[in-house]
């Protein structure tokens, strides 16, 4: 019943940047929690950034000062807003949302190469 939906992925140049956008549909129109993870080639998957419905953010080390994450007003979206995107940055991105349960999205390739 309950979807996640990625957008936004692609192929990007070093510098540059990209926009995620993740919408969910179904009976939860508030998650508690909402957050983006990656998962390079490879490597295992780790957390990007998360937000709460209050609004408070962590990141990653590895993102701080380049991505920052927020939410739609609705609290079933999210976004993540990608600066300075760096070769390391590829990865298959997951949206990912809480609320009495762990609910994911397929994912949405980002790819930084020159």
């Amino acid at each position: 019943q309950v979807q996640l939906v990625e957008s936004g992925g692609g192929l990007v140049q070093p510098g540059g940047s990209l926009r995620l956008s993740c919408a969910g549909s179904g009976s939860i129109f508030s998650f508690n929690t909402m957050g983006w993870y990656r998962q390079a080639p490879g490597k295992q998957r780790e957390l990007v950034a998360r937000i709460t419905s209050g609004g408070s953010t962590n990141y990653a080390d590895s993102v701080k000062g380049r991505f920052a994450i927020s939410r739609g007003n609705a609290k079933n979206t999210v976004y993540l807003q990608m600066n300075s995107l760096k070769p390391e940055d590829t990865a298959v991105y997951y949206c990912n949302a809480r609320h009495l349960g762990d609910y994911w999205g397929k994912g949405t390739l980002v790819t930084v190469s020159s």
